[in-house]
């Protein structure tokens, strides 16, 4: 009886080894790996205003912000658009020097309505609760801007 014990929870143990090793395997490596938004330059042409990522391939904290990121994107598609900009590409290499960037992520708040750029603090990034409220704070100061009477 003892052994047969031993034997179905030695199983039950591989088993839960094999299903752990198998869900790392499909879980994105690299924040690269996530398709979340659009391009630059399609997102400068929505009217909306712009969260763009900064990221690097090779950044540890990009990817574990990178489920933050598609929650947001999740949240608040119909307000903002999304972008990802991966800071070592060639094609992104003008956008990125434009931008001061001493870290990463890097997450702005990019709006092209009223030439405006807000720079996230990146003590927000892990908590999603906080990063909705300047999301939604900011939402709330544009809507304000829309509506005031133009002089």
């Amino acid at each position: 009886m003892n052994k047969k014990i031993v034997i179905v929870v030695g199983i039950l143990l591989i088993l839960a080894g094999v299903c752990v090793y198998a869900n790392t395997l499909f879980e994105p490596q690299k924040p690269s790996e996530y398709s979340i938004g659009i391009t630059y330059e399609e997102a400068e042409k929505t009217g909306k205003p712009v969260l763009a990522l900064f990221y690097a391939d090779w950044c540890r904290y990009c990817l574990k912000f990178m489920p933050k990121y598609k929650m947001l994107h999740s949240l608040y598609k119909d307000k903002f658009s999304f972008v990802m900009l991966n800071v070592d590409s060639e094609a992104n290499e003008k956008i990125v020097e434009d931008y001061a960037l001493n870290g990463f992520p890097t997450v702005y708040i990019i709006d092209p309505k009223y030439d405006n750029r807000v720079l996230l603090s990146n003590a927000l990034y892990m908590d999603l609760g906080k990063l909705r409220v300047e999301l939604d704070r900011y939402l709330r100061i544009r809507g304000l801007l829309d509506s005031a009477p133009v002089e």
